[in-house]
């Protein structure tokens, strides 16, 4: 699970990150950079395949398990494209970067949704699911910090073609020793007869007969459809058209993001419901077992098990609760989410720091922090259990906004806990000034917040879902954890111009204290199921 937290976040950090640092040095204007990032859609975007590598085994590799057959070769291939990418000139060769890039993304965007699957699929009672989900996030954090900081370090020595061809190496390490981890349904055959039994299913006696499924299928495959074509789109225009008449990133995001969401997620659910609804009360189901394999139609069967099942098995098990969970997903890292692209202008503009004492502050001894508070919400999590934990994280995440609204005016009071608990005279020691510890220590509080919350929420977030639709229904709750952020980034930023930062973060901790009364509120519902099953 290590090595596999960090395969998901090494590629991150290189294609969306440290890419832009070699493009810097080999004189790719900025315009062009800016449509380059349009890659990171296909992280945001993931969930609209993530019932293909579900449902879909691939040839000749589909003996290595129902997940490695697509985590193996997606890490080989990033392995493979990291060390091609180091063999051009971005400068001279920026459409080949460009393919080889978009490649990668779909590919580490894939890996990741297969990786989360991993994780849900083979947790079990020695390595728990909130264990597990810790070291994911630990392994992620060290990518980030390998393939961001570290990766300057050693391309200002080697260059960076020996850099990327170090971290391709990496990658294909890991594709080779991810081929002796366990999965689920190992072999073929097992999975084969798996899928067959789950499509002999549909047609046994109290199942909704194929022509409701069949509706319900084409509803919901037509909203799929115009969310991948309406991304697609989008895409293909902001990668060939004249840079004046490419389309707004922003405004493609704010615009149809939330419809794409709703087209996704939302009707589909409403969906799903009517026929758990129908199919409770014994309306449109099946009287009888239909006779084999003859009633089963394969493509529309797939399909309905890959799209619809998915959604039902979450709406019938989770009820109206389903609302609860969704309002929590949409609300818990909207601190984090929305503050993190405003981080560098505070800094560096606000704050007046230097690159390198932002670098320190926040790359090196941040991640650091952010790795520690993982390792303490993992410990928290055995000792006080999952939902307190989430609880806390909340109530700490709201609460560290305060911290850089006492930066934001002056930092007084993180001064004075710097220098009560020696961190200055600690950081003056190593040549630092006491702006500087004042800074860091107001970064370690925040990403201890974070780690802390982190392990909890993906520890919760995975144990919410089923084993069998795992891939599908973890997808799409991660797509809206990053949604209310992605889409309140434009009238914060504009907040901030009118107001100053002391008063927005004094906002943001009130928008986190919603996210406190919505745990508290689940924890009540996990405690009151747990009460009736025992």
């Amino acid at each position: 699970m290590a090595l596999f937290g960090f395969a998901s976040g090494l590629p991150f950090a290189l294609f969306l990150g440290t890419l832009y640092a070699w493009f810097t040095e080999a004189d790719v204007d900025l315009e062009t950079m800016g449509v380059f990032s349009l890659i990171g859609l296909a992280y945001s975007f993931q969930f609209l395949w993530s019932p293909l590598v579900d449902r879909v085994d691939i040839p000749f590799v589909r003996r290595l398990g129902k997940r490695k057959q697509w985590i193996a070769p997606a890490q080989l291939l990033l392995g493979i494209i990291l060390i091609t990418m180091s063999l051009l000139n971005p400068g001279e060769s920026l459409g080949w970067f460009s393919l080889l890039a978009a490649v990668g993304a779909f590919a580490s965007a894939t890996q990741d949704i297969v990786i989360n699957a991993w994780r849900i699929d083979i947790a079990d009672e020695e390595a728990t699911i909130d264990i597990l989900s810790t070291i994911t996030q630990m392994g992620f954090r060290l990518a980030s910090l390998v393939g961001g900081a570290l990766a300057l370090i050693v391309a200002e020595r080697i260059g960076w073609p020996g850099t990327y061809v170090m971290m391709g190496g990496i990658m294909l390490f890991i594709g080779i020793v991810g081929l002796f981890a366990p999965d689920a349904r190992a072999g073929s055959a097992a999975s084969v007869a798996a899928s067959a039994e789950e499509l002999e299913l549909l047609y046994t006696k109290g199942e909704l007969t194929p022509k409701v499924r069949n509706y319900a299928l084409a509803a919901v495959g037509l909203l799929w459809g115009w969310a991948l074509v309406t991304v697609g789109v989008f895409m293909y225009r902001s990668m060939t058209a004249v840079p004046e008449l490419r389309p707004d990133p922003t405004q493609f995001t704010a615009t149809y993001g939330p419809l794409i969401v709703v087209a996704t997620i939302v009707l589909p659910s409403f969906i799903a419901a009517w026929l758990v609804k129908m199919q409770r009360e014994g309306r449109h189901v099946l009287t009888e077992s239909a006779d084999g394999a003859d009633a089963v139609n394969p493509v529309a069967d797939h399909l309905y098990r890959a799209l619809i099942l998915p959604l039902t098995e979450f709406v019938g098990r989770m009820g109206w609760s389903l609302v609860l969970i969704f309002a929590l997903v949409l609300t818990y890292r909207i601190c984090d989410a929305i503050w993190g692209t405003f981080a560098y202008p505070f800094y560096l503009g606000e704050l007046n720091y230097t690159n390198d004492e932002v670098a320190v502050a926040s790359k090196f001894f941040g991640v650091g922090a952010i790795i520690l508070g993982l390792a303490l919400g993992g410990y928290l999590i055995t000792v006080l259990g999952r939902m307190a934990v989430l609880t806390l994280g909340a109530v700490l995440a709201a609460a560290t906004n305060l911290l850089y609204a006492d930066l934001a005016i002056g930092g007084a009071t993180m001064q004075a806990v710097s220098d009560a608990i020696g961190f200055t005279y600690l950081v003056e020691t190593f040549g630092g000034t006491e702006r500087l510890a004042r800074l860091m220590i107001t970064i370690a509080g925040e990403n201890l917040a974070v780690g802390i919350a982190g392990a909890a929420y993906i520890a919760w977030l995975s144990s919410i879902v089923a084993k069998g639709y795992s891939a599908v229904q973890y997808a799409l709750l991660a797509s809206l954890t990053l949604l209310v952020g992605t889409l309140g980034r434009g009238a914060l930023g504009q907040l901030i111009e009118e107001r100053g930062y002391y008063d927005v973060f004094l906002f943001t901790a009130l928008i986190g204290a919603v996210a406190v009364v919505l745990c508290v509120l689940e924890w009540i519902r996990v405690t009151r199921r747990d009460a009736r099953a025992g």
